[in-house]
């Protein structure tokens, strides 16, 4: 089976939540979303630690510190379209694949490889630009390919009762069917593909 290039797949994931997260106001800030409890300021601001937890570790930096939450400062859209491009800068460095990533927050002591880092950061931001798109009230579309891959990395992600601890990163998969890719992806994280703001 031939490994998968997870580096451009999660470049496209990336590049779309910025395009989505460009056409965000002020206004648009305080809006619900489908992640948890959050407003979309308040998964935006978790999107940016994420991208920059995920780059710090792309170079080997295992500081818990950088996955504290961020603050966006006076311009959210701004910052965040910052985070973004810094990881995809990260990502895009000769070999990064083949590195050893250290996750502080997926646990003490806790290392991936680089290719499997990276599939955890395409899967969220596939979904994360679902969660900004069902925000706004518009959609997110990706590629076949990108499609494809999510819908692989998603039925790798562990079920059960560890979906239902504390700060796990997907809720409990939902019963969905339909030809959508995008809405069964979500539907198996544990997100409901009817969503409304």
């Amino acid at each position: 089976m031939p490994t998968v290039d997870y580096v451009p797949l999660d470049a496209e994931a990336v590049r779309t939540s910025i395009e989505l997260v460009s056409t965000a106001t002020d206004a648009d800030l305080s809006k619900p979303t489908p992640c948890r409890a959050w407003t979309l300021y308040g998964l935006l601001a978790h999107m940016a630690t994420q991208h920059y937890g995920f780059a710090a570790a792309s170079r080997g930096e295992d500081d818990p510190a950088v996955w504290k939450l961020r603050d966006l400062g006076d311009n959210p859209v701004k910052a965040y379209a910052e985070s973004a491009e810094h990881v995809l800068d990260a990502f895009a460095q000769p070999g990064v694949a083949e590195r050893t990533f250290p996750l502080a927050e997926f646990g003490p002591n806790a290392a991936f490889p680089g290719a499997q880092a990276i599939s955890f950061h395409f899967i969220d931001y596939v979904v994360h630009s679902w969660d900004v798109a069902k925000s706004l009230g518009t959609t997110a579309s990706f590629s076949p390919e990108v499609l494809e891959a999510a819908h692989t990395v998603a039925q790798i992600v562990p079920t059960g009762d560890v979906r239902l601890a504390p700060g796990s990163a997907f809720a409990a998969d939902l019963p969905w069917s339909g030809d959508d890719t995008l809405d069964n992806i979500v539907a198996y994280l544990g997100r409901n593909p009817s969503w409304r703001r």
